[in-house]
């Protein structure tokens, strides 16, 4: 199996993961950092690339630490490192388990302090499963995505962050183009394998990504750890390694999810019908891409309520899993971004490290890796 050309590794983990071995809790953030430099042979960054793009890899199974510091506000119920809850990906220290074994057989678990969180795909069949509420939601996958050989909808994480080193690094090589310095970095020794590093530098200066590093196993040729930088900043933004991982394809029943006593089950009813091959162009309301790489802005609008910080009334209380609970909270929050304005409208600016969001009055809502003044640039042309 090619992971980046035939089937791209960033698509194992959303069909991924049930319920079945919680391991350890949270693993030090120290381990993501390798303590030796190998000698290994010379390779060039070409030759890298051509490593992951043409590994083949059947199956595997191990543990990942993930931190993300992306400098998000603190939302009561997101953020913590204890958190087994998905969106708690987007803050903090998490360990994962994962396992894959084929396009169609994958599963991760997100292992918290008070429980797990877990998604597994067999086939067809999707199950996610909390252990901290004891409930589970099953989803049949239709025939068109049931048979496609990479099997994905999007990343396993809050808003597609993605969960493993690569996952990752799938989407940052995806953006490789003239606009990328291609280097290799420092070998190193990660959960007790060699690795090369590749090293990734936008050229353009409106890009807030400053660097990205990809450890790529000797032998294997599967990334083993994946850093994130900020420009300017020395210490990374978000960051995935293995610190433990086995190369054996695992067994069947690794990907038979089977219900804990007492859980409370939900069949999927959602529309996941794949879209027609004669319907063109994006609905209505689907959002949009401006630019290209590292520098692409998204474009999309949302309802005139959430544009002014409301929910709408029927959304308007605490509702379970929503961890803005309330339209004052969520009016608070957006209140709470700066307001700006120029030529090109006025609205409010949600700031990260990596990530900047421009929600403008009007509803239009536009995110990219990029600085204000590009989000600016965009907003000023008419869509």
């Amino acid at each position: 199996m090619s992971v980046f050309t035939n089937r791209p590794a960033l698509r194992w983990l959303v069909p991924v993961a049930a319920a079945a071995v919680v391991i350890g809790g949270g693993a030090a953030i120290g381990t993501l950092s390798a303590n030796a430099e190998p000698a290994l042979p010379p390779r060039s960054a070409a030759q890298l690339l051509v490593d992951l793009q043409t590994a083949q890899v059947e199956g595997f199974s191990g543990t990942v630490v993930q931190r993300a510091d992306l400098g998000l506000p603190a939302l009561a119920g997101i953020a913590g490192s204890g958190s087994s809850d998905l969106t708690a990906l987007a803050s903090g220290t998490h360990t994962l388990r994962v396992w894959y074994a084929g396009p169609d057989k994958a599963r991760v678990a997100l292992l918290g302090t008070l429980g797990e969180s877990d998604i597994v795909r067999n086939g067809a069949d999707v199950w996610t499963w909390r252990s901290q509420s004891n409930e589970a939601t099953h989803h049949r996958l239709p025939a068109a995505l049931a048979g496609d050989e990479a099997g994905h909808t999007g990343g396993s994480g809050p808003a597609g962050l993605p969960s493993t080193p690569q996952e990752a690094a799938d989407r940052a090589l995806a953006a490789i183009d003239p606009s990328t310095e291609v280097t290799v970095g420092r070998s190193a020794t990660i959960a007790g394998r060699d690795a090369y590093e590749l090293v990734l530098q936008p050229r353009d200066a409106a890009s807030l990504v400053g660097q990205v590093r990809i450890a790529i196993d000797a032998e294997e040729h599967l990334p083993l750890r994946f850093e994130l930088f900020a420009e300017g900043s020395e210490e990374p933004a978000f960051e995935l390694a293995f610190t433990q991982v086995d190369f054996n394809r695992p067994g069947d029943s690794q990907f038979t999810f089977n219900p804990p006593p007492g859980t409370k089950v939900t069949e999927s009813t959602g529309d996941r019908t794949a879209r027609k091959p004669h319907d063109s162009g994006p609905a209505a309301d689907s959002p949009t891409t401006v630019g290209t790489g590292w520098t692409t802005v998204l474009v999309g609008r949302v309802p005139a309520e959430l544009a002014a910080g409301k929910l709408p009334a029927a959304d308007g209380g605490a509702q379970p899993g929503n961890p803005l609970g309330s339209a004052d909270v969520l009016g608070n929050l957006l209140g709470s971004f700066p307001k700006v304005s120029g030529d090109w409208g006025s609205g409010r600016l949600f700031t990260t490290k990596l990530v900047n969001v421009l929600l403008l009055d009007d509803g239009r809502v536009l995110a990219g890796a990029v600085t204000p003044q590009r989000l600016y640039e965009v907003a000023a042309v008419p869509r």
